[in-house]
């Protein structure tokens, strides 16, 4: 695994966008599916994916809402999808299963970000259960369609927070000791990098293939929708992603992104023919990111974006393994 973690030279930069990464792809009969298709970075994905011709069904939480954010953009449809809850995830993937559509691309995409300790109705932390969980229920419950296709991805949206925790594998939903925000959230994104590796070990037989993607740092997406505005301008102001007047700083070889440049790896992921034979591993910059093998501490205060490189605890694949079992425990239970 280890020795897939090296970039292939695309030609893309840190600074391409999610239209220049598509140029000269014809998506026509292309089957996608987007969580949180509707927002933020989903939003530019969905996009640009329907303007290459993709035909994009956008799973949100709140199907009235997406409507109004998705109004012109073509080849669109909405679906309810609650990450929380099991029923609503189980009725999301029944309706797509009865159109008997295959399913391409799946973007796993929907997520939260360092809010304060919230359980669902099974006692699962928030982070985990959303960001992991969820995503997990979800893509075995769409394999069939995804083994229709004949050549299909999923695409796990990840983040270089993955760098700040491993899995708590003995106490994974922070039952015990402390809880904090960050935490959490990085071991979900550590999360969403393990079950990519270990889709693609299982599933590429199959003709599906897995990837994790950092789209890079960008302000407004409504991660940090916990956050008072006051709360929000201040972690901004102290991670030099915004300037003194509130204007996001736009810096891609340092992460700091447009939502153009931050969906344009979601993209290259789902659809790149430089890909082609290669899966379980994770992005960055629409290339495969290089793995750091001494990671340093993060500082989240010193007015830089952390690095986004992967670790060795997010790709071990004995680790991805071990994952997989849990979560389908987790799903039993």
């Amino acid at each position: 695994m280890t020795q897939q973690q090296r970039p292939i030279g695309t030609g893309f930069t840190a600074a391409s966008t999610a239209d220049e990464v598509l140029k000269g792809i014809d998506l026509s009969g292309t089957n996608v599916v987007v969580t949180g298709g509707h927002v933020g970075l989903g939003l530019e994905a969905t996009r640009a994916l329907s303007g290459a011709g993709a035909s994009v069904t956008v799973a949100s939480r709140d199907p009235d809402r997406a409507a109004g954010a998705l109004a012109g953009i073509a080849r669109v449809e909405i679906g309810r999808l609650d990450l929380l809850d099991p029923t609503s995830i189980d009725a999301f993937v029944a309706e797509y299963l009865d159109s008997g559509r295959p399913l391409h691309v799946l973007i796993n995409g929907a997520g939260i970000m360092g809010g304060p300790l919230v359980r669902d109705a099974r006692g699962y932390e928030s982070h985990f259960a959303t960001n992991h969980i969820g995503h997990f229920q979800l893509t075995l419950g769409l394999q069939p369609a995804l083994r229709a296709a004949h050549g299909a991805r999923v695409v796990n949206v990840t983040s270089g927070a993955h760098r700040m925790s491993d899995i708590r594998w003995d106490d994974p939903h922070f039952t015990t000791g402390g809880y904090d925000g960050h935490t959490a959230y990085g071991q979900s994104k550590t999360a969403n990098v393990l079950f990519a590796v270990e889709l693609d070990r299982r599933w590429a037989g199959q003709a599906i293939r897995g990837y994790a993607v950092h789209p890079g740092i960008v302000v407004g997406t409504n991660l940090g929708g916990w956050m008072s505005e006051e709360q929000l301008r201040a972690s901004n102001l102290a991670m030099g992603l915004i300037d003194e007047s509130g204007r996001p700083i736009i810096d891609p070889d340092h992460e700091k992104k447009t939502p153009q440049q931050g969906a344009s790896t979601i993209v290259f992921a789902a659809t790149s023919p430089m890909l082609a034979g290669i899966g379980g591993v994770y992005l960055k910059d629409n290339d495969i990111s290089p793995l750091d093998e001494d990671p340093k501490p993060i500082d989240l205060t010193n007015g830089h974006a952390p690095p986004a490189t992967v670790v060795p605890h997010a790709i071990d694949p004995e680790s991805a393994k071990r994952l997989w079992e849990l979560s389908e425990r987790l799903l039993g239970a």
